[in-house]
């Protein structure tokens, strides 16, 4: 058999295996794509599917239609977790990570033409995009798999079947843009919706991006990227710790921290009132001690 047409007998197989776990979401406005990733019925979809649009209902992959009950949404992350009461679902498993130039499978329902399949390459990864509400989007996937309207929250998937990323968005006026939140994200913020039925962050007032450290101070810090500290909010958690500008953020509670993304997970997860952050700060390590005040983004 030619590597061709075992790629092609492959990806067939692929396609048939996730198909059951993945579900249209209709509402008053129009339809979207969830994926259900707890054999109890619990399914991820894109908050902009779900957000105040009333009654949802979903329908599986056998046609089976039931009423949906949103169990809470991140706008921050574009992330809802849905209660459908299905029984012995399929599911589908999580990547834990994701590569440039990785081929993927994107799976959903767009313009209502039902199980649809596109395919394509991990384009990028850390992408940023302005969100609605003026929220951006951060830590993004981006790929060249054909992402339309009713795609959104839907999975992109590996090779291996395992979800890298739940579709969000693509760029109306590209061609082959499409965006997806990586499974690391939906992970967590999951884990939070279906515990609080919302994402508790830890506001500690910075902007930063994420950088990738030259070969000297990797080695000395013992981790290839860290977080810049961009800018300090008058006032805020961070300034009443002692961070500065330019600062690096390293660790939060000894769990190393490489972006943005990160940061935000370990401040969401950690409950102690404070939080001890390593830093790089002016040319040595060093250790500050903050109060991030706890919000919840709806």
């Amino acid at each position: 058999m030619s590597p061709l047409a075992l790629f092609s007998d492959e990806l067939e197989q692929l396609v048939a295996r996730a198909a059951p776990a993945v579900i249209a979401v209709t509402h008053r406005k129009g339809n979207g794509t969830g994926l259900v990733f707890t054999h109890d019925g619990y399914a991820l979809t894109n908050a902009h599917v779900v957000q105040g649009q009333g009654r949802v209902e979903v329908r599986f992959h056998d046609g089976e239609e039931v009423p949906a009950e949103v169990v809470g949404l991140d706008a921050p992350t574009d992330l809802a977790v849905l209660r459908t009461g299905k029984a012995n679902a399929s599911t589908l498993p999580l990547s834990d990570g994701v590569r440039v130039g990785q081929v993927v499978v994107a799976m959903g329902h767009p313009f209502g033409f039902e199980r649809s399949v596109t395919l394509g390459v991990v384009s990028a990864v850390e992408r940023a995009l302005p969100g609605r509400e003026g929220r951006a989007l951060s830590g993004l996937i981006q790929t060249d798999a054909a992402i339309n309207p009713g795609n959104s929250g839907g999975p992109l998937l590996d090779v291996r079947g395992q979800m890298v990323g739940v579709n969000t968005a693509m760029l109306p006026w590209a061609q082959g843009i499409g965006f997806a939140v990586p499974s690391s994200t939906a992970s967590w913020v999951a884990s939070l919706l279906l515990k609080y039925g919302e994402v508790r962050r830890r506001y500690l007032g910075i902007a930063a991006r994420n950088e990738a450290l030259k070969a000297p101070l990797a080695e000395t810090v013992g981790q290839a990227k860290a977080i810049r500290v961009l800018e300090i909010s008058r006032g805020s958690p961070a300034a009443s710790g002692g961070l500065e500008t330019d600062d690096l953020v390293l660790q939060v509670n000894g769990h190393a921290v490489a972006t943005v993304e990160e940061l935000q997970r370990q401040m969401a997860l950690e409950l102690s009132p404070q939080v001890e952050l390593t830093i790089w700060h002016k040319g040595g390590k060093a250790q500050r001690l903050v109060h991030p005040a706890v919000r919840a983004v709806a």
